[in-house]
């Protein structure tokens, strides 16, 4: 599989898309006034304590106070009369009041940033990524990635990184997906660097405010080198000549032998026009998504949850009505997983799949989506079918989705995405106006409308306003304005 990482700066913008055999992937955005705040550590100051809810509310310096859970909240590590540490009891989390006062300071971390109306979510359990590595200060821990399925291997990375760090350091690790096949000089790079920003972060810790950052996660050309450059990746093409040295000098420190994949992208045409992104992410804020062969998904993105559903479409298949189900709902299900990557919809997913018969398409179809889905940086837990023929399905959301980091909800609508049809808007006038002449007293009316609803009444309704004016005995004129939205109106007593 080819796979490409461009890297696209403008001086208050920077994009990465990930683009495999030609088709984007994955798009990561960057605004100079709205960075991410995930993975920086902060002092906070604890403003409230919810016992109800098991959670506190921190100031850490941004526009809302964040959220902190009693589960996400490191317990004190108990020490015996020997000046020895002592095994934790393991759960229930222990009440939020016995952790947390009202006025605390306290080092956080954020984990979600704020999305919506909600806060940014934290954990006082620090974590610091490397390239091949995650530091969880003063935990002992050390695990490795999910993803690295060989045994052997597994075996061998952990040996080497609880070789590398002293039992008294106190530290553990979290070993990566791309610390695979890595050899031991390389982990010890990382281990040395992660030491290094530990001590930094206990340096500036101690006299920093509440609210101060003491420590900020990567630039986005910088995470997306350390995060998703692998050695598959052909190369990484940048068209900013000062962002392609800085990408270069940092995999020369911390990924040698990958630096080399980095270059400067010179041309005339815009990098993302090259390579078609630009009308990706265009058809990426879509609701509809068509399908190779003829059907097609719609993708409605909620509060609470996304809903996918397939339809064939025109899609009519070749031999019976099973077999064109089967079919589309295999296609489905991999344009599903890429939507879900490109638009970075998180959270709980609903997938209405075509209904099937064949518990063995069922299987397949299912099979076909985890399938599609491993290659997703964010974790995914995909459940069986429902009994209704649902799959249920959730992807974990650090970010907003893309639709929401590009749109804004319509000014027109109030952001349900309907408007009110010219008929409905026009009985609202009729109402309005009976409403105003029994209130006022006035001889003329003027009602000033969107031309669309004024030309419906003008034409259409001219009878029934004909019967009004001889009902209220009063004269009534209309007046089109293009700067009235199609639900917008006014009465005017003359």
């Amino acid at each position: 599989m080819s796979e490409e990482i461009l890297v696209n700066v403008t001086p208050r913008e920077t994009r990465v898309a990930v683009v495999e055999n030609g088709m984007l992937q994955e798009l990561h955005i960057e605004r100079g006034w709205s960075r991410g705040v995930v993975g920086n550590i902060h002092k906070g100051r604890v403003q409230r304590v919810m016992p109800g809810m098991q959670a506190a509310f921190v100031d850490i310096g941004l526009e809302r106070a964040a959220f902190l859970h009693a589960a996400d909240v490191v317990r004190p590590t108990p020490v015996n009369g020997d000046g020895e540490e002592t095994a934790l009891p393991p759960a229930p989390t222990r009440p939020i009041a016995e952790l947390l006062r009202e006025g605390q300071e306290i080092i956080v971390q954020v984990v979600k940033d704020p999305i919506g109306t909600k806060g940014a979510r934290l954990t006082t359990q620090l974590s610091i990524p490397s390239r091949y590595l995650v530091l969880l200060p003063r935990n002992r821990v050390v695990g490795v990635s999910a993803r690295i399925e060989d045994d052997f291997e597994r075996q061998r990375l952990k040996a080497i990184v609880s070789q590398l760090t002293p039992p008294d350091i106190g530290h553990g690790y979290i070993i990566r997906t791309n610390a695979e096949s890595q050899p031991e000089e390389a982990l010890a790079e990382d281990v040395a660097y992660l030491s290094r920003a530990w001590a930094l972060i206990e340096q500036r810790s101690g006299p920093a405010k509440v609210g101060e950052r003491v420590y900020e996660d990567l630039s986005l050309p910088l995470r997306a080198v350390r995060d998703l450059m692998r050695r598959d990746v052909e190369k990484v093409k940048v068209d900013s000549r000062e962002t392609c040295d800085r990408l270069r000098a940092f995999a020369a420190q911390y990924m040698p032998g990958l630096d080399e994949k980095i270059e400067h992208y010179g041309g005339a045409r815009p990098i993302f026009d090259l390579y078609g992104v630009e009308d990706e992410i265009q058809r990426a804020l879509d609701k509809q998504v068509p399908l190779k062969s003829g059907g097609y998904l719609v993708i409605d993105q909620t509060e609470a949850m996304t809903t996918v559903d397939i339809n064939t479409g025109s899609f009519l298949g070749q031999r019976n009505l099973e077999e064109t189900v089967y079919r589309t709902n295999l296609e489905a299900a991999q344009s599903v997983a890429r939507q879900l990557r490109l638009r970075n919809l998180g959270g709980i997913i609903i997938i209405d799949f075509i209904d099937m018969t064949d518990a063995e398409h069922k299987r397949q179809v299912l099979r076909q989506l985890e399938k599609a889905l491993a290659r997703d940086h964010a974790k995914t837990t995909v459940y069986d079918f429902s009994p209704l023929g649902l799959v249920e399905m959730t992807r974990k959301r650090t970010t907003e989705s893309l639709e929401r980091q590009l749109s804004e909800p319509c000014h027109e609508c109030g952001g349900r995405g309907m408007l009110k049809t010219p008929e409905t808007v026009t009985y609202e006038i009729f109402r309005d106006i009976v409403r105003q002449v029994r209130q006022f007293d006035a001889q003329r009316l003027l009602v000033i409308a969107s031309p669309k609803v004024v030309t419906r009444i003008t034409e259409e309704e001219s009878a029934a306003v004909a019967e009004l004016e001889e009902f209220l005995g009063k004269s009534i004129r209309f007046q089109s304005d293009d700067q009235y939205a199609q639900e917008q109106f006014d009465v005017v007593l003359l």
